[in-house]
């Protein structure tokens, strides 16, 4: 599950973010305590705390004290937000400023996904 392109909390953080976007984790729903996670994927305890803790301040998850760690009800569609933002900032504003150097109108980048929508 975890390769070395980034620290291993960052890879949980993001699968958790990706479970919640996918609809696999819900609004409200509990997820595995940091001591389940740790054991369940052989890592160190401290290592899935530094993930949790970090979607906490995120905002992903939250903490009922006593209980454990629940999906915060909001966080799906904060993080679509995020990934609109993103994708916007990365694909979207780039391809852009590509296509008015290159001297394609806007139109034609608009006429081309929509034809690409149609036919997928």
């Amino acid at each position: 599950m975890f390769d070395d392109r980034s620290p291993i909390y960052r890879q949980i953080a993001d699968r958790i973010k990706a479970d919640v976007l996918s609809g696999a984790l819900q609004g409200d729903e509990q997820v595995m305590s940091t001591n389940q996670y740790a054991a369940f994927y052989r890592i160190n305890p401290a290592t899935a705390a530094k993930a949790f803790q970090q979607l906490v301040d995120e905002g992903v998850l939250y903490k009922k004290r006593g209980i454990g760690m629940f999906v915060s009800p909001a966080a799906r569609d904060e993080l679509r937000a995020q990934r609109r933002e993103r994708f916007f900032a990365d694909v979207v504003d780039p391809m852009v400023a590509e296509a008015k150097a290159i001297g394609i109108p806007l139109g034609d980048i608009v006429k081309r996904i929509d034809e690409l929508e149609r036919n997928a």
